[in-house]
């Protein structure tokens, strides 16, 4: 997990796994242990908010963190690649039960907010 908060490819190829592939394993992990009894979007709902809980309280005490975070020790970088995991997984499944292709969604919602917030026009003008 080195390299978590650096963006650093995985040695296994993590940084390139589709949503397509989370969302089949975590229907897959489901089933096999019969917990599609309780994957409703409710619950999924209750449990990703748990999850964002336990990876804000990483945060919790930091103050600002710079980006990289280069004074994590590697313990620390794991928990957090391990919350962000349990975070995206939940999500996946949530999508995933309620019929969003989250992939779409995502890059619908990236073309609505450039049209809410575009970018500043290039200023043409040479300032000295």
């Amino acid at each position: 997990m080195d390299g978590v908060c650096s963006g650093a490819d995985g040695a296994d190829g993590a940084s390139s796994v589709s949503l397509e592939l989370l969302k089949q394993k975590m229907a897959d992990f489901a089933k096999e242990r019969n917990w599609e009894q309780y994957h409703f979007p409710r619950n999924l709902l209750l449990a990703l908010v748990g999850e964002v809980g336990e990876l804000a309280e990483i945060f919790q005490w930091r103050g600002e963190v710079p980006k990289g975070c280069p004074d994590w020790k590697e313990r620390d970088k794991v928990h957090l690649g391990e919350e962000l995991a349990d975070v995206l997984l939940y999500l996946v499944r949530l999508s995933d039960i309620c019929g969003v292709d989250l992939g779409a969604a995502a890059l619908r919602k990236i073309e609505l907010n450039a049209i809410k917030y575009p970018a500043p026009a290039a200023d043409t003008e040479n300032k000295n």
